[in-house]
């Protein structure tokens, strides 16, 4: 049993864990495995809004950050994902993860001028960035073979780990937790650029991506986890979108993972900015929306056991002030972290 946190970055607690030292999770999950010398990491979303059909504008803006992606400093791993906000706009999400920062840097300057310098006919664009430090970042895999987000730019992954599958493992995998409580200090500022729209936020804003895979399900598994998780998972998603700000929660998508020619797959995940990782704690210990969710997902695994064959995962950032970019262009005043100062923007 592994220990979470790398070895290279432990260090002697002053804050305990959850658990004492010789818990047993119930059942096998597992963390990325970042190469000792990789010391921050970035997560950058580039959106593209629009009403109706996919215009043209939009279809040659997927096609810029495609290319932009593919260009020299680009990526390591990249994937889209579309989903219709609470505004009744529909949102396609190119992700990108870098584990160069230097790289990064030289290749962000221009992008974000193709990106966000210059209006375009009817659609809006985002650009949402976080380059933490390792040490405040965990992600945690169900299973093996198919590192999804941010692990896809891992060296590997670890064997089984103990802290998992109890109330606080989310925090005490996050090597800074040894020390820090990670406390949100201030809050979110506009900063107008012309029209140009960016969002200062505040020091240890949290993101979690939480996603699942059924792409590996058969006919009764794949019915059980469409006719009974999957709808109690997205009213929880539509909670958190509509009504997440009165509990922390300042934006929430629930995305559909588009394949390489834009289809949707087998593939989703619920992606969200929040004050702090005690507000998520909060809300997955104890909020009715979660607890309905957790139901479903213990009843369905307590159903197939060890043959289910759903994959999931997540990745939770707690980032500091300045690890943290974003900037909107012609986007709606709920947009990702608008929404947070949505009454300036409007």
């Amino acid at each position: 049993m592994e220990s979470a946190i790398p070895a290279h970055l432990e260090t002697p607690r002053t804050r305990h864990k959850r658990v004492p030292d010789d818990y047993q999770p119930p059942y096998p999950s597992f963390v990325a495995r970042y190469k000792p010398g990789v010391s921050r990491v970035v997560m950058a979303y580039f959106g593209v809004q629009h009403r109706g059909a996919v215009s043209a504008a939009a279809t040659e803006a997927l096609a810029e950050i495609s290319r932009l992606f593919a260009g020299e400093g680009g990526p390591t791993h990249c994937d889209r994902a579309h989903y219709v906000d609470q505004a009744g706009h529909a949102n396609i999400v190119s992700v990108a993860y870098w584990d160069d920062i230097a790289r990064f840097d030289a290749w962000f300057a221009p992008a974000r001028e193709a990106w966000t310098g210059a209006s375009r006919d009817g659609i809006g664009t985002f650009i949402e960035v976080l380059r933490p430090a390792v040490a405040r970042h965990e992600t945690l895999f169900s299973s093996l073979g198919r590192p999804e987000g941010v692990a896809a730019i891992a060296e590997g992954m670890s064997g089984e780990v103990q802290e998992h599958a109890y109330w606080g493992g989310m925090r005490d995998r996050i090597p800074l937790s040894q020390t820090d409580p990670m406390s949100p200090c201030g809050n979110p500022e506009l900063i107008r650029d012309g029209a140009r729209l960016r969002v200062k936020a505040h020091d240890n804003l949290c993101l979690i991506r939480s996603g699942q895979d059924w792409s590996d399900t058969e006919a009764s598994e794949r019915k059980l986890y469409l006719d009974d998780v999957e709808p109690v998972l997205r009213e929880g998603m539509d909670f958190l979108r509509d009504d997440g700000l009165g509990i922390g929660c300042y934006a929430n998508r629930y995305m559909q993972v588009l394949s390489a020619d834009g289809k949707a797959s087998e593939k989703s995940y619920g992606q969200s900015w929040w004050r702090s990782l005690a507000a998520l704690e909060r809300w997955a210990e104890s909020h009715p929306t979660h607890v309905k969710i957790f139901g479903a997902a213990m009843k369905y695994l307590s159903t197939l056991g060890p043959s289910a064959k759903l994959r999931l995962y997540h990745e939770v950032t707690v980032a500091a002030a300045d690890e943290q970019f974003f900037e909107y262009l012609n986007c709606h005043p709920k947009t990702g972290m608008l929404a947070a100062v949505e009454t300036a923007v409007a």
